[in-house]
């Protein structure tokens, strides 16, 4: 699936009516998408079935750093929980910020097989920092 093209206006989980619902997806132990709750879809714009089977990076914003999402990789695949903000590009094209926490999730064997997500809305303190933050490391890819 093609990118779309990137605009520098941001939707808000108010503007999709999300701003009290759990924004939830799941994937595999590789990304890929298994599971995306109505509220993850409006937030993203895309309807669930564009969105299962395909890789999690499909909402990856181009101002984020590679470096962001390589911490999150080495941390969940250690088994432990990663939390961080995260700026994602909409199916249209505009993007929003989310506070994200990944976990690992294993069957009833123990066995990991695959990675939950949740996130909520950001600050306008921590989007600031973080775009900064991301800029600089983003210059020096």
């Amino acid at each position: 699936m093609k990118k779309p093209e990137v605009f520098d206006k941001e939707i808000t989980f108010e503007e999709v009516n999300v701003l009290n619902r759990s924004i939830i997806s799941r994937t595999d132990l590789n990304g890929i998408i298994t599971f995306a709750n109505k509220a993850f879809c409006s937030l993203s714009g895309y309807d669930k079935d564009e969105l299962v089977g395909k890789p999690h990076s499909i909402i990856r914003h181009p101002d984020m750093p590679k470096i962001a999402f390589q911490e999150m990789w080495n941390t969940i695949k250690n088994n432990q929980k990663w939390h961080g903000f995260v700026k994602n590009l909409r199916k249209d094209g505009l993007y929003y910020w989310t506070e994200a926490f990944i976990e690992p999730f294993f069957d009833e064997n123990g066995n990991k097989i695959g990675y939950i997500a949740a996130r909520k809305p950001v600050g306008d303190k921590d989007k600031t920092e973080f775009s900064k933050k991301y800029a600089e490391l983003k210059s020096k890819e």
